[in-house]
């Protein structure tokens, strides 16, 4: 039986320059960095979560090819998304991360199911960055239908 969810893939167009943004800009911590046959294969986490981790995976796979282009040029795009991140508040985190550098596509606002912001990572994949209402919240039942 699922227990869970252990990795999720995070197309990357250059895994040395996103894995700098995950950990530099979103304070993230490297969970593994190895390499096989010519793969590598990187691993990144929220320190407060030890149980979940993004694999940033190269858009060019196990070679170059018109699949690989199309992908990359999705991702470069921006119509990938890749995750929807938590935040206790919302707006200090988007003037935080603004402040290292990251790109932001959306300012918090009021969702039906939270507060959110929109960001991208320099290959291009977006996030939701999301506060959960408050207990009480009438949109409280609405987040485990988005995040839980």
């Amino acid at each position: 039986m699922i227990k869970g969810l252990a990795a999720a893939t995070v197309w990357s167009t250059d895994q040395e320059r996103d894995l700098a943004f995950f950990i530099e800009k979103l304070g993230f911590e490297l969970r593994g960095d190895t390499s096989a046959d010519g793969v590598r294969r990187i691993t990144v986490g929220a320190r407060d979560q030890p149980d979940v981790e993004l694999a940033l995976v190269r858009t060019d796979g196990p070679g170059p090819g018109p699949a690989a282009e199309a992908l990359a040029e999705l991702v470069r795009a921006g119509v990938l998304g890749a995750a929807v991140m938590r935040t206790d508040d919302c707006r200090a985190a988007y003037e935080e991360l603004r402040a290292r550098g990251v790109e932001f596509l959306q300012e918090p606002r009021e969702r039906p199911h939270g507060t959110e912001a929109v960001f991208r990572d320099p290959s291009g994949n977006r996030y939701a960055l999301v506060e959960r209402p408050a207990a009480g919240d009438d949109r409280s039942r609405e987040w485990s239908e988005v995040c839980d």
